[in-house]
C-alpha cells in the first residue's frame, strides 16, 4: 500500500513538473538595413508602443506582452502578433517591396497583411484617384473584385492562419469594401471637380444592414470603425440641422445612443480625447459634464480628467507655459521670455502637415496687416532634428516670415504638450506681460482672427 502511495505522489509531480505554462507574449526579431538607429512599433490603437533598438548591423529582437492578437504597425509594415508568435522580418528599408521577408511560427497573418496591401495597391493602380474618378457601377464592380480577390488569397493560406483569424478577417473585407463605398462620393467629387456630386439612391444600401454594436469587430478591424465613425458623424450632422447644437456636443450625443457600453466608451473617448482642446473654453465644462455623464469606463474618465484639468491652467489669463532656447532659422536661440512686452501669436507647425502649409499664405497676409502693431508673429516647427534641413529648406523656399524656430522635441516638446496639442496646425495667442489669451486662437484663415487682433491691438 505504501508502494502504491509512492508511485501516485511520482506521478502526481511528473504531471505537474510537465504542465506547460501559458505564452503570453510574442517574440519580433530581424534584420533591417538602411534605416535609422531605432524602429518604433505601434499598436492599432496607438495606445501602446515600444522603440526597438537596432544594432549596428540592424539586427533587433524583442518581447511583446502587451495588445497582442491584434495588428501592429512597424514602420509602415503591418504586422499581426498573437501569443505565442516568434517573427523574424528582414529586409532592405531602401526597397522593403522587393527584399521583404517574414518567417517564423505565426507568421503567417503578417505575411497575408504584406499580400494584402500588394494586392490592394495592384489593384487600384498607381493613381488612386483614377480609381474613384469611375462611374458608380464600374467602381462598386472595380471595389467588389479587391475584396473577392484578397478572400481567395486569405483562403489560399488556410494552413498557416488560425479559423479565428479567417473569420475576423473575411468580414474585416466586407466593412473594407463598405467604408471604401462610404468614401466614393467625396473623393469622386474631388478627382472630378464637381463640388456637388451625390451618390444615386440606393448606392449605400449595402449599409443598411449593419451591426453597430459588434464588439469583436470593432476591436479586430480599423474599417468597421471607420464605418461606424461615419455612421455616427452623421447622426450628429442631422442633430446640428435639428437642434443646433455645435458639431463637438452633436458628435457626442449621437455616440451616446449606442448600445454596446464598450464600443460607446471608446468612442466617447476617442471623440472626447482629440476634440476638447478645441472647445470653446465656455462651453468646455459643459462638454466634459457630458461626457463623465456617458461613459463608464473609470481608466478613460481618469485620462480625460486629466486633460480637462490641464486645460483649466490654459485659461484666458492664466500664465503661458514657456519655451527655453529654440533654435531661431536667423541665428541663436529664441526664448518665450524673450518677447515679453509684446503680443505673441504662435504657430504650431510642422513641414509634412498639409493644413499647416495652407494656412501660409494667409499667415503672411495677417503678418503684413499688423507689422506695425505690438505683436510678434512666431512659428515653432515640430519636425524630427532628422528633417533639420527639411525645415530650414521649406523656410527659405516659401520665404516665410515672422520669428522661426524649431522646437527642441518635436511632438514631445515641453511647451508642445504642455498646451495638449493634439493636431497641428495650432494657434495660440499670448499677451506683453506673458499671460495667455487664447491656447486655441482662431487660424490666419478664419475671420474671427482680424476682429480678436482689431480688438486687443
Amino acid at each position: 500500500m505504501k508502494k502504491t502511495i509512492y508511485t501516485l505522489s511520482g506521478l502526481v509531480l511528473f504531471a505537474v513538473s510537465c504542465t506547460k505554462t501559458p505564452v503570453d507574449y510574442a517574440v519580433v526579431s530581424g534584420k533591417i538595413k538602411n534605416v535609422e538607429k531605432e524602429l518604433t512599433l505601434y499598436s492599432a490603437d496607438m495606445k501602446f508602443s515600444k522603440r526597438l533598438e537596432l544594432r549596428e548591423d540592424g539586427s533587433f529582437s524583442d518581447t511583446i506582452r502587451e495588445k497582442l492578437g491584434g495588428h501592429f504597425t512597424l514602420g509602415g509594415l503591418q504586422l499581426y502578433l498573437g501569443k505565442g508568435s516568434d517573427i523574424a522580418i528582414n529586409g532592405d528599408a531602401a526597397d522593403f517591396q522587393n527584399t521583404l521577408a517574414i518567417s517564423g511560427k505565426g507568421s503567417a497573418p503578417s505575411e497575408y497583411l504584406i499580400l494584402k496591401r500588394k494586392t490592394q495597391a495592384d489593384l487600384m493602380g498607381k493613381d488612386p484617384k483614377l480609381f474613384f474618378q469611375q462611374q458608380e457601377m464600374e467602381f462598386k464592380e472595380a471595389n467588389d473584385r479587391i475584396r473577392k480577390t484578397l478572400t481567395g488569397a486569405l483562403d489560399s493560406m488556410k494552413g498557416g492562419i488560425s479559423e479565428d483569424f479567417m473569420k475576423k478577417e473575411k468580414r474585416n473585407l466586407d466593412y473594407e469594401y463598405l467604408q471604401t463605398l462610404q468614401e466614393y462620393e467625396n473623393w469622386h467629387g474631388y478627382v472630378t471637380q464637381n463640388e456637388d456630386f451625390k451618390v444615386s439612391d440606393g448606392f449605400l444600401d449595402e449599409l443598411d444592414d449593419i451591426d453597430y454594436n459588434r464588439e469583436e469587430d470593432y476591436n479586430f478591424s480599423q474599417a468597421y470603425k471607420e464605418v461606424l465613425n461615419r455612421h455616427y458623424a452623421e447622426e450628429a450632422h442631422k442633430l446640428v440641422k435639428q437642434d443646433s447644437l455645435p458639431v463637438a456636443f452633436a458628435y457626442l450625443k449621437a455616440l451616446e445612443t449606442i448600445s454596446n457600453e464598450a464600443i460607446r466608451n471608446k468612442m466617447l473617448f476617442g471623440a472626447v480625447r482629440s476634440s476638447i482642446t478645441y472647445v470653446d473654453e465656455n462651453e468646455r465644462e459643459e462638454y466634459y459634464t457630458a461626457f463623465k455623464a456617458a461613459s463608464t469606463d473609470k481608466d478613460n474618465n481618469a485620462e480625460i480628467e486629466k486633460m480637462y484639468n490641464g486645460l483649466r491652467a490654459l485659461a484666458k489669463g492664466n500664465p503661458s507655459p514657456g519655451f527655453t532656447d529654440y533654435e531661431n532659422y536667423a541665428g541663436g536661440t529664441t526664448s518665450l521670455d524673450d518677447l515679453k512686452g509684446k503680443y505673441v501669436y504662435i504657430d504650431v507647425w510642422a513641414t509634412w502637415c498639409g493644413p499647416c502649409r495652407a494656412e501660409i499664405p494667409f499667415l503672411k497676409k495677417a503678418e503684413e496687416e499688423y507689422r506695425d502693431k505690438n505683436i510678434e508673429f512666431v512659428s515653432i516647427s515640430i519636425d524630427q532634428e532628422k528633417d533639420h534641413d527639411k525645415w530650414r529648406a521649406m523656410i527659405e523656399e516659401k520665404e516665410l516670415k515672422g520669428i522661426q524656430l524649431l522646437a527642441d522635441n518635436a511632438f514631445e516638446s515641453e511647451f508642445v504638450t504642455a498646451y495638449l496639442i493634439a493636431g497641428i496646425p495650432h494657434f495660440i495667442l499670448i499677451d506683453p506681460e506673458g499671460t495667455i489669451v487664447s491656447s486655441n486662437a482662431p487660424r490666419p484663415s478664419s475671420p474671427d482672427l482680424k476682429k480678436l487682433f482689431d480688438r486687443i491691438l
